[in-house]
């Protein structure tokens, strides 16, 4: 039996996501494997897998042979196809609630002043996690193990396989008692998962008792092992999986240990703010070290993308890798200081170079402490009104990042990435599903979900494009919805459906003639009639448009007739009035929401949404600048939309800013 598909997991199948199709895999008893271009390995082996380099947008063909063939590869298709239908790993064993493929968190955004070293001089490596750090050195360099390289006899060869085969047991233990300790965050417990697998990963399992039958000691046979699967690693040309090499080695250590009878020097003495500095350290050691006291990570290993970088990223904690022997400097040294956003690191710092970190430091921390006080503000003119301060969402696990900001509601909610995701369509159960379930996360605030707005930039499976010269200028949003009503009707029968959920509205994208709102209420109208016909709960929402086009500025007083409410997209906005193509390097300098031009049209929508008396919103980036910010409430708006990381600053400037007018 045997299907080719295109993976759409995002990011293709790198630790996390490889362990859960692993996972699924092992479930089955037929043989799997799983072919990518001339190369097939086992699907039941993580290691085999992310060394085969399967990549978002892959295609790849799932081969099985045994008596549940055709369920284990209509299962593993469906899993490529759609990995929210995948079960994520637990606290070993598998949970009942699907989760998403994890991505790696993004370094932080930091002021043009932090991107600059803070001292002189100092050393360079990897800027890996954002933020200062100042304190004293916890330097960590436990002993190297190195290999006896011992030659077995014969009769020694099966005491010392079982020998290994033990440990591995013994450290498969371990690692599941401490995942299911209460004192790991959920994002740290997805990467030490992964590495419990490995460590009992038949490509690692079957070269160490390979190395052993041919009379290597089990210690010298796991270390040849595992650096020779650490260096295929290491060829890869994706930087990520590269990266897992470190997870590689840092299982092995762990075997050794396992073996050997002896522990790794604990982390849990740390004192309050020091750096913890290593030549390497183990995601698994790093996720169950006392991480709220850390100041900051140095290690001469290790990159961006090293899961030590992605646990310092989640927590907060600022992190230099890569300083490769540089970072023996600081084995001796009784302070340090680090700089997350440029590399820098300053060993011994002297008072000049102290009182500077000190400044930032405290000031970075009082800003985000006082920040969080804004989380519940309502910001409200004098007059009473208002004014929304909501998320732009892509997807249902950005959710919670923007209810901890303080979101009110959803300005924008992208439905084109669900489409995305999957091989087919979505259905219309599945699309009922995410809608209601966004509209139930904010049940005290409007949740406003924008229709399909895909083209030839954005391509879907099930719908082909024509090729054409400029697709921001072709066939996409409301324009190839209302010529595949196909698509179009499933949506909408969706959201109607939805719409019993909560405050739920919809918007069109890019709408450029009044004939195309009143064509989509018909069909609104006829979703309706065959809900209530099939007997289907339904309820109505509030229809609205973007406002992104030149033509539908000019043409805002006949568009506000017709509907309840504008937001405005200041991203294709600016670029159709500067003529300038936003993703053109060229041309950057002209795509700015500042430029004369485009404050003009925002303003000319405005006024033809307050002289209709419908609200007005913006959900483009230009809603969280701050110097804009006045100019939008000046002009009306009444909601400004943004990503959860800018909502506490816009509460505390819009405040401010109401305040001062009252």
């Amino acid at each position: 039996m045997e299907r080719s598909t295109i993976v759409r997991v995002q990011d293709g199948l790198h630790a996390r996501p490889a362990t859960r199709f692993v996972r699924l895999a092992k479930g089955f008893e037929s043989d799997v494997e799983i072919v990518k271009g001339e190369k097939a390995v086992s699907a039941k082996s993580s290691v085999k897998l992310m060394l085969l380099g399967v990549k978002e947008n892959d295609e790849v063909s799932i081969r099985a042979d045994g008596a549940d063939a055709i369920e284990a590869v209509d299962a593993l298709i469906a899993y490529l196809e759609n990995p929210l239908s995948g079960v994520e790993e637990g606290a070993g064993e598998s949970a009942t609630q699907p989760v998403p493929p994890q991505k790696e968190p993004a370094p932080k955004k930091v002021d043009a002043e932090a991107s600059t070293p803070v001292a002189d001089g100092g050393i360079h490596g990897v800027a890996a996690s954002a933020g200062l750090g100042l304190g004293p050195v916890f330097a960590h360099f436990p002993q190297q193990i190195v290999p006896a390289n011992k030659t077995l006899s014969a009769d020694e060869i099966a005491p010392e396989k079982k020998r290994f085969e033990d440990a591995i047991v013994r450290l498969q233990e371990k690692l599941d008692r401490s995942l299911a300790s209460d004192g790991m965050q959920e994002s740290d417990r997805g990467i030490v998962a992964a590495l419990r697998d490995i460590a009992s990963d038949d490509a690692l399992r079957d070269e160490t008792l390979a190395a052993i039958d041919g009379g290597l000691d089990a210690v010298s046979a796991v270390i040849a092992a595992s650096s020779r699967l650490a260096d295929d690693f290491r060829k890869l040309d994706d930087a990520y999986m590269a990266a897992r090499a470190e997870d590689m080695e840092s299982i092995a250590r762990q075997i050794c240990l396992t073996l050997l009878g002896q522990e790794d020097a604990r982390l849990d003495d740390i004192p309050d703010g020091a750096i913890l500095v290593a030549e390497d350290i183990g995601a698994w050691d790093l996720a169950r070290a006392p991480l709220k006291r850390l100041g900051g990570v140095v290690c001469g290993q290790g990159g961006a993308t090293s899961h030590v970088a992605i646990i310092a990223r989640t927590h907060g904690i600022p992190a230099v890798l890569g300083l490769g022997e540089a970072v023996n400097q600081l084995r001796e040294a009784k302070e340090a200081a680090i700089d997350g956003h440029t590399g820098q690191v300053v060993v011994e710092p002297d008072a000049a170079t102290r009182a500077r970190f000190d400044e930032m430091i405290g000031a970075a921390a009082r800003e985000k402490e006082a920040l969080k006080a804004y989380k519940d503000v309502v910001p409200r003119r004098a007059d009473g009104t208002v004014i929304q301060v909501a998320a732009n969402l892509g997807s249902l696990e950005e959710v919670e990042a923007a209810q901890e900001a303080g979101a009110m509601g959803v300005g924008l909610f992208r439905t084109e990435l669900l489409f995305m995701r999957h091989m087919h369509l979505p259905s219309e159960d599945m699309q009922a599903e995410t809608y209601a379930e966004l509209a139930r996360a904010f049940p005290d605030h409007p949740v406003i979900v924008r229709t399909l707005d895909i083209g030839g930039d954005k391509p879907i499976s099930g719908v082909e494009f024509p090729e054409e010269e400029n697709p921001f200028l072709g066939w996409r949003g409301i324009r190839m919805c209302l010529d595949r009503t196909d698509i179009f009707k499933v949506q909408l029968r969706a959201l109607l459906r939805a719409a019993v959920h909560g405050n739920l509205r919809v918007m069109l994208p890019m709408v450029s003639d009044v004939e195309e709102v009143r064509r989509t209420r018909a069909l609104i109208d006829e979703c309706a009639a065959e809900l209530k016909a099939e007997g289907v709960a339904c309820g109505e929402f509030p229809l609205g448009v973007m406002i992104e086009t030149p033509a539908a500025v000019f043409g805002a007083a006949a568009l506000a007739k017709e509907v309840s409410f504008f937001s405005i997209g200041t991203n294709d906005l600016t670029q159709y009035v500067m003529a300038a193509d936003r993703l053109n390097p060229a041309v950057a300098s002209l795509n700015d929401a500042a430029h004369p031009a485009v404050m003009a049209a925002v303003e000319q929508a405005a006024k033809a949404a307050m002289d209709a008396g419908i609200e007005i919103g913006m959900c483009g980036e230009a809603a969280a600048r701050g110097d804009l910010i006045p100019e939008f409430i000046r002009m009306g708006l009444t909601e400004l939309s943004m990503s959860p990381a800018s909502i506490q600053a816009t509460k505390k400037q819009l405040s401010e800013l109401l305040e001062t007018a009252a």
